[in-house]
């Protein structure tokens, strides 16, 4: 029973599966906070989630009294808002700028590497991964025809996020390069601190542990590259996985350690241009859509580097939602908080993106991303 629940506590159901991604986000804050749930996940729980938030998507939190909430980042939130004690948004502006930073970066960039290391190293996950998609396409299959069952649901993710997400080709090389700089650099700060901020995780912990878990740190190939390369990620993904005890706390006086430095530069390198743009994509096709309410999951394609090496990916609007979170964190703050926060972030690339001003906001609501007219 959690230390914040206080009487008998409500279970709740997380619809969701070991295998998918941002199910591990959920389902390692629900551990963090101690909050009772239950997760499985069915054929009649699929069409439910179809009738109720209009597409078949994991994970989806049930309430005790039947309320469905989707979007890992409103689960957060809405139990944040029900258990507010021990946080995962630091109190200090700085601090909570680095977790909404991280929280964007894990859940609409770190997908890449994910996805990648994934579906491009065969020998070693193909097995493993048919598994896991029998397990879950067809439950009721005996076990050894449950691969075969899941192999065209496989070829499809497989290939479908390329385009999606912007892998090519000539692009493999600076993928790989750029999530091994980033284990390097993430196992060196782990070296410190137990999270990214000191000895309690925050909600950009909860952002990095979706695809560092399920996908880069359950497979094979990327798994053992993770234990063997950066063993103090692995202790991390590990430690995110267990309920805590709440006696730790973010670092004082509101300090971000300088080891996270080169994770945020290469994030300011790499996906800033593709958060701006994207916000620019948006406000163009807002403008060029004067009565629509709603706007599509993807508007058209735009190009973005990694390294010196240039590759194209759809234009994605959820991450302007979830960019504007860090943004609007960020022009709240008064003068005199800027003033000590801009000369770093200038330093490691990222003001100007900052003060990128969003033409068109977006908000998500009853499953939809709506323009905010």
């Amino acid at each position: 029973m959690s230390d914040m629940i206080k009487g008998p506590a409500p279970c709740y159901r997380l619809l969701g599966h070991e295998f998918s991604l941002y199910s591990g986000k959920a389902r390692a804050y629900l551990r963090h906070k101690q909050i009772p749930f239950v997760e499985s996940i069915s054929v009649e729980d699929r069409k439910l989630i179809q009738e109720r938030v209009g597409r078949r998507v994991v994970p989806v939190v049930v309430t005790p009294d039947g309320e469905y909430v989707q979007d890992t980042t409103q689960i957060i939130d809405y139990f944040e808002r029900l258990y507010p004690e021990a946080s995962v948004y630091p109190e200090g502006p700085w601090q909570r700028l680095v977790s909404l930073l991280f929280e964007v970066y894990g859940d609409e960039w770190l997908v890449l590497p994910a996805m990648h290391y994934r579906w491009h190293f065969k020998r070693e996950n193909l097995a493993y991964v048919l598994r896991n998609f029998g397990d879950i396409i067809k439950p009721g299959w005996p076990r050894l025809l449950r691969p075969i069952g899941g192999l065209p649901s496989a070829m499809l993710f497989g290939n479908l996020y390329k385009p999606v997400m912007g892998r090519s080709r000539g692009n493999i090389g600076e993928i790989e390069k750029s999530y091994e700089s980033f284990l390097d650099d993430f196992n060196r700060h782990l070296g410190d601190h137990s999270y990214l901020l000191g000895e309690r995780p925050s909600v950009g912990d909860f952002g990095l542990i979706g695809p560092l878990y399920a996908h880069l740190y359950r497979d094979p190939y990327p798994g053992r590259l993770m234990r063997e390369r950066a063993p103090n990620v692995a202790q991390w993904v590990e430690r995110m996985q267990r309920p805590t005890t709440f006696d730790g706390s973010f670092l004082a006086d509101d300090r971000v350690p300088e080891t996270l430095y080169p994770l945020l530069r290469r994030m300011f390198d790499e996906q800033l241009p593709v958060l701006v743009d994207t916000v620019r994509r948006v406000g163009r096709w807002a403008a060029e859509h004067p009565d629509a309410k709603g706007i599509p999951r993807f508007i058209g394609k735009h190009e973005f580097y990694l390294g010196k090496v240039k590759a194209t990916r759809y234009v994605m609007p959820f991450s302007q939602w979830m960019f504007q979170r860090a943004l609007a964190h960020y022009r709240s703050l008064s003068h005199a908080q800027k003033a000590r926060i801009d000369p770093i972030l200038d330093e490691l690339g990222g003001l100007s993106g900052l003060n990128e001003p969003v033409a068109a906001p977006l908000k998500l609501e009853n499953y939809r991303l709506l323009l905010e007219r």
